[in-house]
């Protein structure tokens, strides 16, 4: 099959997946028996269209059968349209049929206890396609798996996600992204999560305005851990970001091979206020982490609020209260007071989500018969629950009907499915009927970050009630033309086919209504000049935007099933099939049939999984899935197997356990310490001779890291360790007005250490939010969190985001500073803060830190003290101390070093 044509571009969010890994058990591992001598990835983008190609070859070098595994992530709004294998020269495709067709394989196969279902959910993201194949000695097989998905827009960027996760050596691994927008690409930008220094010499990106193409293509040397290892280090995201320059009319519409596509995003439009209300579970099961992560994501929330916005809580478990009898303005006052609320909620007693509902509807009801809600504003409720209801109305389908009457189409609603045993059918029936979406959030570190990321969604009402214009004799077949709300961030796309005698110029008006006032956008597009844009590039897929239109019918066809009622939802499943077949998706309605080799397993069958499937799924463990699971209790309560990743680490009572550092950084030069161990009882006293200075270290003290370590440019010294040891919360680290950068800190004096710090940086406008649980970056509204000793590797326009094994953070841009994060776990746990390039401030820096690169003045060294010295700082003296330090900018136990200390 042909590549999808790079097209119009919009925010796209691409998920591609796990390079097709190859399992084989560990005695065929070790022995290389399944080689994979290639592997490619190949994503051809066009107008927010993804046509991806994954092709693996692999040879059995054994001397007996063997059997070979081909797995990958895809998108789960992705459509599977083509599998093959070519074994020995003879191709074995994947047959697509209705679902009751391939009923029969599917059932034999479950009968003979094999795995029939052979896509199946396995991220939040992502699904697992994987088929197996046995393999005759020397025999080669290539498998070849096609998918394809319309990028939507997130926050206002795409995003193009490929797990890398060969787990061997590849003579030739290779992925190319080709991206064709012709409104023109305003960014782009790549991360990820296995990439070092050496690694990036493997990545290439180049840009024009309107294509870009990232190949990444490591050689075997740059794959392998290390020379005498054949282990890679390729395990892991690797993500391409990016948006386009969008125009301030009604869009951009292009055309096709016939066929038409609206993309709908300005980003002129001021905000409208809204009218939103919270309606938070407190049941029994939210005890413990959910509740607490919900609070805090609702503290947040609250501080995004505007003042022109009203808002309400509700909080519920058997019984529903509301926090303020009437919505109130979201003033300082109000907001504070609504945080306060919000931790107060305890969790205890069912789940009365009808009371709940209906009582968020009247709140509403009553503002807007008594003229309380701003003209022009919008309404949404936002409801976040982690079970089936329980308590009152327990009938899901009578809650629904309730919910649909109460609401009669004038207000938004969202609901958020916390964890795997809330139902999410039930929740998305209820949302969609009422014109809103659901979304579950999973149980994790970042869950609140998740519940962050959804209201940002819909915090920006832009546009009420859009509907896209056509010219009936020019169009036909038009996907879905009206829309209740139109988010900022997001983007409408409207597809359909252009009649036989359609008009040379096809012209469109979009309207809507913008603070109260009625708004029409109005544009036109040249049809034979937008076709002869997509005629001729070789790096686009062709034809693709009649897939587009199909991909974009069905999926809307199938989500509105989930809200229909049986006649019409048979209407809507016949040509939801019809075209799933036409265009051989694999969707819930359709099945793809893989043959295999005579005298081999008989057909497989792989399906599309339901979101709501997973509810009760078996969760494997471990990376090679050993057979064990977890069911939904011991899910929920984080019962199951625990996996021991390392031994413990053994801690060091002394110093003398260490072996001293073979020297020490002083001033400019090295010298060599002296080394005396003196009898102290059960332990040893060590003096260290340091340009004549003796410093001992008392028995049992271990040497600790400082909070900051400043290198000094131009001083006598190379670096200054800094404590903090007066009362101190908020801090101002460090500003500097002309780097555009500005760090912040938290500092905890009865624990000695931050509970966060965060850098926030002008261009990129971006901010980094270290604390002990893990670094968050933000960028656009948008949250991605990531752990510490996490490998990342982000290159951004102004900007490189690097950590490493070790948890270093760098954040490092072109003749600017460099500023370092870690969370140091070794003596004095806690978060660290570092600067190199420090002769890059300029001379309007400043803050606690930042005085320090100011006009800084040594005094002499104490004549009776020569490890003492004072340090003039601004008009202000420093007492200075000469000590032994650990320098946290490698692994723990650290390298000592030593440095003059100063305690602020």
């Amino acid at each position: 099959m042909e590549t999808p044509a790079p097209g119009r571009t919009h925010s796209v969010v691409l998920v591609l997946l796990s390079l097709a890994v190859l399992h084989t058990s560990k005695a065929q591992k070790v022995q290389n028996d399944i080689d994979i001598y290639s592997l490619t990835v190949d994503s051809k983008v066009s107008s927010r269209f993804a046509h991806t190609v994954i092709t693996s070859r692999v040879v059995n070098k054994a001397d007996a059968v063997r059997e070979a595994t081909f797995q990958m992530e895809l998108p789960k709004k992705a459509f599977i349209t083509n599998f093959s294998m070519v074994i020995d020269g003879v191709t074995y495709p994947g047959n697509i049929k209705e679902k009751a067709a391939a009923q029969e394989q599917y059932s034999a196969a479950m009968a003979r206890g094999e795995s029939a279902g052979l896509v199946t959910a396995t991220g939040r993201k992502t699904e697992q396609f994987q088929v197996s194949v046995s393999v005759a000695p020397a025999a080669k097989v290539t498998f070849e798996l096609v998918y394809e998905e319309l990028l939507a827009r997130h926050l206002g960027v795409y995003e193009l996600l490929l797990k890398v996760r060969p787990q061997q050596l590849v003579k030739h691994l290779q992925m190319d992204i080709h991206i064709f927008e012709p409104e023109g690409i305003s960014f782009l930008e790549t991360e990820s999560t296995f990439m070092t220094n050496e690694l990036a010499e493997a990545l290439t990106t180049s840009q024009n305005k309107t294509k870009a193409h990232v190949r990444f293509k490591p050689t075997l040397s740059q794959q392998q851990k290390s020379p005498e290892k054949q282990d890679t280090v390729l395990d892991g995201n690797f993500i391409v970001r990016y948006d386009v320059d969008r125009p301030v009319s009604g869009g951009s519409i292009q055309i096709e091979n016939g066929y038409f596509v609206h993309y709908f995003a300005p980003d002129s439009l001021s905000t409208m206020p809204k009218n939103v209300i919270f309606v938070i579970d407190k049941s029994g099961s939210m005890m413990g982490r959910k509740i607490k992560q919900t609070q805090e994501a609702l503290i947040k929330i609250l501080d995004d609020l505007s003042p022109h916005d009203q808002f309400n809580l509700i909080s519920f478990s058997a019984e529903a209260t509301k926090w303020k009898p009437l919505l109130v303005p979201a003033s300082t006052e109000n907001v504070n007071e609504a945080k306060s609320y919000a931790t107060g909620i305890r969790a205890q007693g069912g789940t009365n989500i009808n009371d709940a509902m209906l009582m968020a509807v009247q709140l509403l009801e009553k503002a807007n018969r008594e003229e309380l809600l701003p003209a022009g504003s919008i309404t949404l409720i936002i409801l976040l629950t982690d079970g089936d209801p329980t308590a009152g109305e327990t009938d899901p389908l009578k809650i629904q009907e309730n919910v649909r009457k109460a609401v009669n189409g004038q207000h938004s609603l969202f609901c958020l499915g916390f964890g795997f045993d809330v139902s999410y059918a039930f929740l998305e029936k209820m949302a969609l009927e009422n014109g809103g979406l659901a979304r579950r959030i999973y149980e994790d570190s970042d869950s609140a970050l998740q519940l962050q990321d959804f209201y940002q969604e819909v915090a920006n009402p832009l546009m009420m009630s859009v509907a896209f214009e056509y010219p009936s004799n020019a169009v036909e077949s038009v996907t879905q033309d009206a829309f209740r709300v139109f988010f900022k961030g997001s983007e409408l796309v409207v597809a359909g086919k252009l009649r036989d005698h359609s008009p040379d110029v096809l012209s469109a008006q979009v309207r809507g209504q913008l603070h109260g006032e009625n708004i029409t956008f109005v544009m036109e597009s040249h049809v034979a000049e937008q076709e002869e844009m997509f005629r001729g590039p070789k790096y686009i897929f062709h034809s693709f935007m009649e897939r587009l239109w199909a991909y974009l019918t069905i999926q809307q066809l199938l989500e509105q099933m989930v809200s229909a009622l049986d006649a019409e939802k048979q209407a809507l499943e016949a040509r939801a099939l019809s075209l799933s077949l036409s265009y051989s998706f694999v969707t819930p309605l359709t099945s793809m049939v893989i043959t295999k080799p005579e005298g081999q397993e008989q057909s497989q069958v792989a399906e599309k999984p339901v979101e709501d499937e997973s509810r009760d799924r078996r969760v494997p463990l471990g990376p090679m899935g050993f057979g064990q699971s977890m069911d939904r209790a011991s899910w929920k309560t984080g019962g199951g197997l625990k996996l021991l990743n390392s031994p413990p680490r053994l801690g060091v009572p002394g110093r003398f356990l260490a072996p001293p550092p073979p020297f020490y950084r002083t001033t400019s030069r090295l010298v060599l310490p002296e080394l005396t161990l003196r009898p102290g009882g059960a332990s040893y006293d060590m003096d260290f001779r340091i340009k004549g200075t003796t410093l001992t270290a008392p028995p049992f003290a271990p040497i600790q890291a400082p909070s900051v370590i400043l290198p000094l440019p131009g001083q006598s010294v190379d670096q200054l360790c800094v404590d903090f040891r007066r009362p101190q919360e908020l801090v101002n680290l460090l500003s500097d007005p002309d780097q555009g950068v500005e760090v912040t800190g938290h500092y905890e004096t009865a624990k000695a250490c931050f509970s966060w710090i965060e850098v926030t940086f002008e261009n990129p406008q971006l901010q980094v939010h270290a604390s002990p649980e893990h670094v968050v970056i933000t960028r656009n509204r948008r949250n991605s969190a990531y752990k510490w000793k996490e490998t990342l590797y982000s290159v951004m326009p102004g900007l490189k985001v690097t950590m490493d094994k070790a948890g270093l953070l760098l954040l490092s841009r072109p003749d600017r500073v460099t500023i370092g994060l870690l969370f140091w776990d070794g003596p004095g746990k806690g978060l660290r803060l570092l600067l190199q390039d420090t002769d890059r401030f300029s001379s309007h820096v400043s803050g606690t830190l930042g005085q320090f690169y100011q006009d800084v003045l040594w005094g002499p060294l104490d004549t009776a003290d020569d490890r003492k010295r004072t340090l003039k700082v601004q008009g202000r003296d420093y007492s200075a101390t000469r000590e032994l330090k650990l320098d946290y900018q490698e692994s723990p136990p650290g390298k000592e070093i030593s440095c003059w200390s100063v305690e602020l």
